[in-house]
């Protein structure tokens, strides 16, 4: 009878400890990711799994060693927001060689092997903005704030906006500058913008962060810019209804951290899949009809 404890004892231990699962975030002092962990946490809870989150707080070496952490720690699942979607790839690589499936949440991941990819379609909602701002300004003058160098998003929504900036004629992108997806840097680097750039009449923001340091520079300069941002957390859809901000792209950031989560206990309850499995999220454009 003992001898039967110990083996079912042991059993739940091995149980509980085979669901496990780590959520690699690129930083946690923006409240998109916030959402990404609130999403997560709600899913796991739900699944009888246990989360572990750490913050790389944007740092490429701090995201490498959270990754070593988890790893260390017997994580069954590793889920990735990348804080570079190069610079990161050694990790992933290294979660592969011990038989860790990884999951990419919000950005790609440009290496290893990922059983999972779920994130908005982020050349899509790039596309989305400038289509809308082509349709509110027609021809004119844009200043475009990107987000980190190397990070999957910002590059997909700066292809995205461009591609659809091109079709608009006589739309010209006058400043391209990255502000890092932070709001302090947004403001600071569009108060220079605003220095060297007479005539602007709108501003694509990779994040909602960016957009709303830039319009915080435009409000302080007194000029009538359009500001379109990109994530509709709860602020920038404030700034919407306020009619401060023109627009924002809604991505639905808790979803993209219960997806993740979902698809981690997917792996653990039948194996991780052959190939990479992409999930896509919807998003649409928020608008303020009354202030247009």
């Amino acid at each position: 009878m003992r001898k039967l404890l110990v083996v079912v004892a042991v059993a739940l231990f091995g149980a509980a400890f085979a669901q496990t699962v780590g959520l690699s975030l690129s930083t946690l002092n923006n409240p998109f990711f916030v959402e990404v962990r609130d999403g997560a946490q709600a899913a796991a809870d739900e699944l009888g799994l246990e989360l572990i989150v750490t913050d790389a707080q944007d740092s490429v070496s701090t995201q490498i060693s959270n990754i070593e952490d988890l790893l260390q720690s017997g994580v069954d699942v590793l889920i990735v927001n990348a804080t570079d979607s190069d610079a990161v790839v050694p990790a992933v690589m290294e979660a592969n060689s011990r038989n860790v499936p990884v999951i990419a949440v919000d950005r790609s991941v440009n290496g290893g092997t990922l059983a999972y990819f779920i994130a908005s379609d982020n050349l899509a909602g790039g596309r989305l903005a400038g289509e809308f701002i082509c349709e509110q300004i027609g021809g004119g003058n844009v200043v475009e704030l990107e987000g980190i160098p190397g990070a999957s998003a910002a590059r997909e929504r700066g292809q995205g906006f461009n591609e659809a900036a091109a079709e608009c004629e006589g739309l010209n992108v006058v400043a391209r500058q990255t502000a890092n997806f932070n709001r302090a840097e947004g403001l600071s680097v569009m108060e220079n913008i605003l220095v060297a750039q007479p005539e602007i009449d709108a501003v694509f923001a990779h994040n909602d962060e960016m957009a709303l340091g830039a319009l915080q520079a435009i409000q302080a300069s007194g000029r009538d810019i359009l500001v379109v941002g990109f994530d509709a957390t709860d602020d920038a859809v404030a700034a919407v209804n306020e009619c401060t901000m023109a627009a924002t792209v809604a991505q639905q950031p808790s979803m993209l951290g219960d997806e993740a989560v979902r698809a981690a206990n997917e792996i653990i309850t039948n194996g991780a899949p052959a190939e990479t499995v992409n999930v896509a999220v919807d998003l649409q454009l928020v608008t303020n009809a009354e202030c247009q």
